[in-house]
């Protein structure tokens, strides 16, 4: 039984040749291109679940080539596997919409468990009372399509930004610590997770601006809350 379509980037033809075989074996079903040209046209073709994707590629880089997924996909999710591992570059990618990073040389054991993780988040219905919406002052999130309307108008957010913001708005009102939205949102507490907490919560307060009364607030030391009008 084929566990979920994979479209993976990569030009070194070994890495690619070992890490494709590799997930094959577990079941994945594998599209391997060598070039973000050639994997913009299959896009365009075809589904998929998940996306891996080289940053250094000899035509399209992988920031190029996310942003252009992103443009025609907001909900599936992007990880960078990269062997660049300076701060801004890893920023560049999360600001551009990906989900996360997998620093080379990487384990396979590393690298399914980040697959699995986003692709099980991808199929959960985050709801206490199994509704797909939450209304949050004026603002509806509707979770099953990552969209966020504000009456008739709607903006669409990645999975990582409609995870996050859902959980904000569960606990509206409280502090939430940042340990806990790590460990709820994205399934560990690392640095570079924390780092990238705070560049969603960015992105989250410029969509917020569509309703005046709700903001998010930053608590020195602890986490965030959410305000604003139930």
């Amino acid at each position: 039984m084929i566990k979920a379509r994979i479209l993976y980037v990569e030009d070194d033809e070994t890495l690619s040749f070992i890490t494709k075989d590799n997930l094959e074996l577990l079941g994945y079903s594998i599209s391997h291109c060598s070039t973000g040209a050639e994997a913009l046209r299959l896009m365009q073709k075809e589904t998929f679940d998940l996306c891996l994707l080289d940053v250094m590629l000899p035509d399209l880089d992988g920031f190029a080539l996310a942003q252009s997924i992103r443009a025609g996909n907001t909900e599936i999710p992007i990880l960078f596997l990269t062997a660049r591992t300076a701060r801004e570059d890893r920023l560049t990618g999360l600001r551009l919409g990906a989900d996360d990073y997998i620093t080379k040389p990487f384990g396979i054991e590393e690298l399914v468990l980040k697959i699995e993780v986003f692709l099980r988040r991808r199929n959960i219905v985050v709801d206490k009372a199994k509704c797909t919406t939450l209304t949050i002052g004026r603002l509806v999130i509707d979770r099953d399509n990552q969209i966020l309307y504000d009456g008739e108008n709607k903006t669409s957010l990645t999975f990582r930004e409609c995870a996050l913001l859902s959980f904000l708005a569960e606990n509206q009102e409280q502090v939430v610590k940042r340990e806990e939205i790590l460990q709820k949102v994205w399934g560990n507490d690392h640095f570079f997770s924390s780092r990238s907490l705070d560049v969603f919560i960015s992105r989250l307060r410029s969509i917020l601006k569509a309703d005046p009364d709700l903001r998010i607030e930053s608590i020195h030391n602890v986490g965030y809350r959410l305000k604003g009008k139930m």
